[in-house]
């Protein structure tokens, strides 16, 4: 007998933990905290880790408070912050949602492609500033000003493919029985605000091709004459 309960607290001694009471809502989770990562007692990390697990709140997206106080020292010990057996903690935040997450990566693949297409953009504005200061021979100007007219019109013409892609995309999680006014998340609002704006540049570029065009057929056409 006495053995046996040697046995049981030597398994308590190298396996220490607490339990924590987490509310959630209207929703109660019992969850046996242990140290993890080689620490000898639960830190809050431990603690958000299972609560993500139990919940499906993410721990990025948690905000757990105890007596007033949001945890938000991922390193700390749970007893240093006066956690104990039995003690409850709420967590505040919503389940990750399958849909919201293809789409917010598709957000970051577009905007992925939106820096790609006004890096390409901001190249172009060097090309046609290299010709207006002189810095290409009179006689390559037409040339190269036609390439670039070309390559303006495809940058305008991917920045619109950009535009399409995030206009398609959902607004609402889930069906509504009656019509509500959908609002784009702010990642969308932003993205289709930069491409507006990329949108100006490409048309601003073009016009300064056109003019610069434009002033070259008039001094050739003097030239001739």
């Amino acid at each position: 007998m006495a053995q046996t309960e040697e046995m049981v607290q030597t398994e308590d001694m190298e396996t220490p933990g607490l339990t924590v009471t987490v509310t959630h809502s209207n929703e109660r989770y019992e969850l046996l905290v242990t140290p993890q990562q080689g620490h000898s007692e639960p830190i809050v990390q431990d603690l958000a880790q299972l609560v993500e697990e139990a919940t499906g709140v993410p721990l990025p997206f948690q905000k757990l408070i105890f007596k007033g106080k949001s945890l938000k020292e991922m390193e700390t010990p749970l007893s240093a912050l006066g956690i104990q057996n039995g003690c409850r903690v709420m967590l505040i935040g919503e389940k990750s949602n399958p849909e919201e997450e293809v789409e917010l990566k598709k957000l970051k693949d577009l905007e992925v492609s939106v820096e790609k297409t006004a890096n390409c953009l901001q190249e172009l504005n060097k090309e046609l500033s290299g010709i207006q200061q002189g810095f290409l021979a009179k006689e390559f100007q037409a040339e190269a000003l036609c390439k670039l007219d070309r390559k303006v019109k495809a940058t305008i013409e991917q920045f619109m493919k950009i535009l399409e892609e995030i206009d398609t995309m959902g607004y609402t999680e889930k069906p509504v029985s009656k019509p509500i006014k959908q609002t784009p998340p702010p990642q969308k609002k932003k993205k289709n605000k930069q491409q507006k704006v990329f949108l100006a540049e490409c048309d601003t570029v073009e016009q300064y091709i056109c003019q610069e065009t434009e002033r070259l057929q008039s001094t050739n056409f003097a030239l001739a004459e």
